[in-house]
């Protein structure tokens, strides 16, 4: 273990032992400590005046969305739209390196800030807001693909549940959880927190949303879906485990599942990207 990562992991348990200390004698506080350390992301912003060369030669649309906005970058082209959703602690720059095979359909590409990160507001990144985000963004856009990174892969599902007659017809997903409760496992194990504060996060994710942590599933919701998709899933991922993956393929009807090794999360490589245009282009037999 390097140097900063023993540091980073001595300072996470002892978060995890102030946090266990709390929630004997004061929940409310642990609860709420806890929730902003798993909702707040410390990196993913950008600034207008220094932003990524990659976001720089964009249309740009900012939009509100209650007390909320979010930024989108958009890369011309033809009719056919695409929408690029990104993961935690990241923004729209992620897709660098995804573009010039996009590009090459000569399509229209989309990719939008989560809440939280890049030029878009606030300090807590949560799916159900970013889902609504998205939903924004499609309802303008119309885009007939969406593409999602890690979480922002699992805001892509959960808009398809929530939202299922849009102008999308094509999801891909790479790397992303399909279980909420898994994140939280996760983190709890992460800054081994006591079964105590399991049952106080549980009970704020329902107050907050309204919704059982075992009920926020991937897997539940792709059953339902009409669409179809193309998941890919890293067997060296250490973010979010490879089950997880084969967990959203495994109840949608109309999907392939694609195994990578040595990607890791990242999952940037031109072999997958080719499989990725294929599925997004190739007439169909």
């Amino acid at each position: 273990m390097g140097i900063k990562k023993g540091i980073r992991f001595i300072t996470l348990k002892s978060v995890g032992s102030y946090i266990n200390f709390l929630s004997y004698v004061r929940p409310q506080k642990a609860v709420e400590l806890s929730y902003a350390l798993f909702s707040q992301p410390r990196i993913g912003r950008l600034q207008k005046d220094s932003l990524p060369k990659v976001l720089r030669n964009t249309e740009t649309e900012t939009f509100h969305h209650n007390e909320h906005h979010f930024q989108t970058y958009i890369w011309k082209g033809n009719e056919t739209k695409i929408l690029l959703v990104h993961g935690w602690e990241s923004n729209a720059s992620r897709w660098k390196k995804t573009l010039p095979h996009l590009q090459k359909s000569g399509s229209t590409i989309i990719a939008i800030d989560a809440p939280a990160h890049g030029q878009s507001s606030g300090k807590e990144f949560n799916v159900p807001l970013y889902a609504e985000f998205i939903n924004k963004a499609v309802e303008k856009y119309q885009p007939t693909i969406i593409i999602g990174h890690s979480i922002g892969g699992a805001a892509c599902v959960y808009h398809q549940y929530l939202f299922p007659n849009t102008s999308i017809n094509k999801m891909v997903v790479l790397g992303a959880p399909s279980d909420l409760k898994t994140l939280i496992d996760n983190y709890i194990s992460m800054l081994s927190l006591n079964t105590k504060m399991f049952t106080l996060l549980e009970g704020k994710f329902m107050n907050r949303f309204n919704f059982k942590l075992e009920d926020f599933s991937g897997q539940r919701f792709a059953s339902q879906f009409n669409v179809s998709g193309l998941i890919a899933h890293d067997t060296t991922d250490k973010i979010v485990a490879f089950e997880e993956g084969k967990k959203i393929a495994s109840n949608w009807k109309d999907s392939q599942f694609i195994e990578t090794k040595g990607l890791g999360h990242g999952m940037h490589d031109d072999e997958l990207y080719q499989k990725v245009i294929e599925f997004l282009f190739a007439a169909k037999q």
